[in-house]
């Protein structure tokens, strides 16, 4: 229908985060049931901690620059390493669903070693990310 309004623009990226999150914390309900790290208990639940916090962290830094000018706007605007986290976030979590409730056979390893791969990439870039937001913003933090 070719729509557009401010509250969809403001609801889609929400409703992104709410299904990285949900998807997150069902992966970490279980260890990991194929792939060279099957039954590893920790690694998951790790990654989504790294995950969820940043997202959490980066809302409220948003949302306070918003107050702070469009300087500090600019300093958390969008950038290439947010839309790389997410690519291979959402790569991971879906070779991951595939692999949640086990199967076997030399595909299923490969999706759950990509899966597992991609989460780690997907963690370090969550963590650069924020950095890069933080130094960023850290001349208006500073002086506030």
């Amino acid at each position: 229908m070719n729509l557009h309004s401010s509250f969809g623009a403001f609801l889609d990226p929400v409703a992104d985060k709410l299904m990285v999150a949900a998807v997150l914390i069902l992966l970490c309900t279980r260890p990991l049931a194929a792939g060279p790290l099957a039954g590893n208990d920790w690694l998951v639940p790790v990654c989504t901690l790294a995950i969820i916090g940043r997202e959490i962290t980066m809302s409220a830094l948003r949302e306070w620059a918003a107050t702070a000018g469009p300087e500090a706007r600019q300093a958390v605007a969008v950038n290439a390493w947010g839309k790389w986290k997410t690519a291979s976030q959402m790569a991971s979590l879906t070779l991951l669903l595939l692999v949640k409730d086990g199967g076997q056979g030399s595909l299923v390893d490969a999706a759950a070693a990509g899966g597992v791969g991609l989460l780690l990439v997907a963690s370090w870039l969550t963590v650069q990310s924020l950095a890069i937001y933080m130094r960023g913003l850290w001349r208006f933090m500073a002086s506030s």
